[in-house]
């Protein structure tokens, strides 16, 4: 087989959704058998680790930091033999926390999030030296259905994780609370969810298209005297700015300590 899953969470589901559009010689497996049903629409084989150790040119492990020894050390002598490209996506373990658990071979950190599923994803990766140029082309060909491929220095694969890997929980929450303030002004909490959710939508698409810094677009909105700077003025009298900033620190630090 060209890939293998082993774990099928939210996120190795998402990846293997989007890599199906491209290829179906894809298994999957998981500890809970949820891969079981994932593989069956997308007409993939659901199989064990050991067949996808044995088999699998490209071997995805999406499990859990605290996971990853558990899971690699019953293959380690098979992945050793046959060396595979390992494509690991566990916050915080680094390429040689992984070459010490599997063994030296091709290796390939992801840092995914989950808007992959929706083709909207933002993934930096770095590799060791073992990858071959060409397969590295030929991973992120196979992969252009996730959003955007970005070759990161590992050491800001940690910080990524903290922006971009976990950002989506934090547009949740602010779109959420966007809309929870409409609704308390009277809108109907469907149509707010949807004005919030288009708004924000809109508001990222002008950042990346326009090429400008996003205050200068913010400075764009807000007309003198107008009622949008007294909301920029609440949200900084709340410390808005500063508590995001922390939030992306604390992460962070979370993904720092879950790679010791």
């Amino acid at each position: 087989m060209k890939y293998g899953f082993i774990g099928c969470g939210n996120m190795g589901s998402a990846i293997a959704k989007a890599l199906a559009q491209t290829t179906s010689d894809i298994a999957l497996t998981d500890r809970s058998g949820n891969a079981k049903k994932i593989a069956a629409d997308l007409g993939c084989i659901y199989t064990d680790t050991f067949t996808i150790a044995n088999e699998c040119d490209r071997i995805f492990l999406a499990v859990k930091p605290q996971m990853m020894a558990d899971v690699l050390a019953p293959i380690q002598q098979i992945l050793q033999l046959r060396k595979p490209m390992l494509i690991t996506m566990a916050a915080g373990l680094k390429i040689e926390r992984i070459e010490s658990l599997a063994g030296v071979m091709p290796i390939v950190r992801i840092m995914p999030n989950t808007p992959v599923s929706v083709g909207k994803g933002m993934i930096p990766y770095c590799c060791n030296q073992f990858v071959q140029q060409e397969d590295l082309d030929n991973l992120i060909a196979d992969l252009q259905f996730v959003g955007k491929m970005d070759a990161l220095d590992e050491k800001l694969i940690d910080v990524a994780s903290a922006l971009s890997g976990s950002g989506p929980a934090y547009m949740y929450l602010f779109l959420e609370a966007l809309a929870d303030g409409a609704v308390a002004c009277g809108m109907p909490r469907k149509k707010a969810m949807e004005y919030a959710a288009m708004t924000m939508a809109g508001a990222a698409e002008m950042v990346l298209s326009s090429g400008e810094h996003p205050g200068v677009l913010k400075d764009a909105v807000c007309s003198p005297g107008g009622s949008t700077i007294v909301g920029v003025k609440t949200l900084e009298e709340h410390g808005f700015r500063g508590a995001v900033m922390d939030c992306v620190i604390a992460a962070y630090q979370k993904n720092i300590e879950l790679g010791k």
